[in-house]
């Protein structure tokens, strides 16, 4: 394809689009440019996926190049841009305050966006990403100081001169907490209605997965019938099983960290036993003879063996839109927790025992998932004791009578 001499101000930039067939991504865009600083030749190129994307990229370096920015700094990733300017972006602060900043840009900014250009990042990409991080059930905290350096970097690049507008001050995610929250008061609400919407639920997930992986249906059907978090199910082993008994000891989970994925304590930190049920033995007896004699083997994965988490679920199966078009719109991965504890509520699991099942810290949260009928009858046990409280109370002695003539 014919080179294109663009002449934008202090900058001559010349551009091409070279067809390569046995690429991936078989269109190259190709700018260069002298650097009148260095007075060296530069060149920058990326591959795309049709003729239309190179010239999108293109034509978004010749923009930059007209309002005064390089080609470099125009294409620069939000990973690399934050990591050379990240003093600056976080300049006044406490120290107090450094740590999780911090950790936020590494552990969830960076991995969630730094593969982008600063340019091309969005109000709505950061919107939704946001979206996602509380779908992964992070802390409200969390979430609260990962926005808060990803603002701060943005800003930096606004003085820049890279963007004109800050795209990371997204407003209203307050409210899907309090929603969240809201949601919470109801667990049973969320809980599929029984083992056969479940199944179609498996299935659907599965066939619009890449490849069918089957892999993922079993983890959904595991998930609403132990009560356990999808990070749980990734962090399990083999050797977690005692097939004897049919009971799995939650030892660990998987979480983001920086890198990618890893693997760390349960959310309580203290381990706790869940009773495998028979409908899905069958189901575990042949992932531990997949995974093979190893007892620290994985006895979930994803298609390649690499760890899953929900987000991981969420992008694989098409979860979105697999769930509205079988109508459950509302439902998160997390609800397979809340469906398992409804049920085990259902079929008349005592609330201690049911608690240790959940791994909750406080009974009030476990007794959400009992069936309405049963509130009714611990709250007239409740009346009945307060009657005895009364009964019991001493009562006041009567006043002394004074005698008058």
């Amino acid at each position: 394809m014919p080179d294109k001499a663009i002449v934008p101000v202090g900058v001559r930039l010349t551009t091409d689009i070279e067809y390569r067939p046995d690429r991936l991504n078989p269109y190259r865009a190709r700018v260069r440019w002298f650097d009148p600083a260095t007075k060296r030749r530069m060149s920058l190129s990326e591959g795309k996926a049709d003729e239309d994307e190179a010239q999108e990229w293109l034509q978004s370096i010749i923009e930059a190049a007209e309002a005064g920015l390089s080609p470099s700094l125009a294409t620069m990733k939000l990973a690399e841009y934050g990591n050379a300017n990240m003093d600056l972006a976080l300049r006044g602060l406490e120290l107090k305050t450094l740590d999780p900043y911090l950790s936020g840009w590494r552990m969830r900014v960076v991995p969630a966006l730094g593969h982008l250009a600063v340019r091309m990042i969005t109000n709505g990409a950061v919107d939704r990403t946001v979206q996602n991080w509380i779908a992964d059930e992070l802390s409200r905290s969390t979430v609260k100081n990962t926005i808060a350096v990803l603002v701060r970097v943005m800003e930096q690049a606004v003085r820049d001169g890279i963007i004109k507008v800050n795209p990371a001050r997204v407003t209203g995610w307050q409210k899907l907490y309090k929603q969240a929250e809201d949601e919470l008061l109801d667990p049973r609400a969320l809980a599929l209605p029984d083992w056969e919407t479940l199944v179609t639920l498996a299935d659907a997930l599965v066939a619009a997965s890449h490849d069918e992986y089957r892999g993922w249906g079993e983890v959904v059907i595991f998930a609403a019938c132990t009560a356990a978090r999808i990070g749980e199910i990734s962090g399990c082993r083999v050797g977690d099983i005692d097939t004897t008994q049919w009971i799995w000891t939650v030892r660990r989970q998987t979480t983001p960290a920086p890198g990618g994925l890893t693997d760390k304590g349960t959310k309580g930190k203290r381990a706790r036993k869940v009773p495998i049920v028979e409908e899905i033995r069958p189901l575990v007896a042949q992932r531990i003879l997949s995974a093979g004699p190893n007892p620290d083997a994985r006895l979930f994965t994803g298609p390649r063996g690499g760890r899953i988490s929900t987000a991981v679920l969420r992008d694989a199966t098409h979860w979105d839109d697999v769930v509205t078009k079988l109508g459950y719109e509302h439902l998160r991965r997390h609800d397979l927790r809340h469906t398992a504890l409804t049920w085990f509520a259902d079929a008349g699991v005592q609330v201690h025992v049911l608690r240790r099942i959940a791994g909750h810290g406080s009974l009030t949260t476990t007794q959400r998932y009992l069936h309405p009928d049963v509130h009714k009858i611990t709250a007239a046990g409740a009346a009945l004791s307060a009657h005895f409280n009364v009964l019991r109370a001493p009562r006041s002695l009567p006043s002394p009578i004074v005698m008058t003539r």
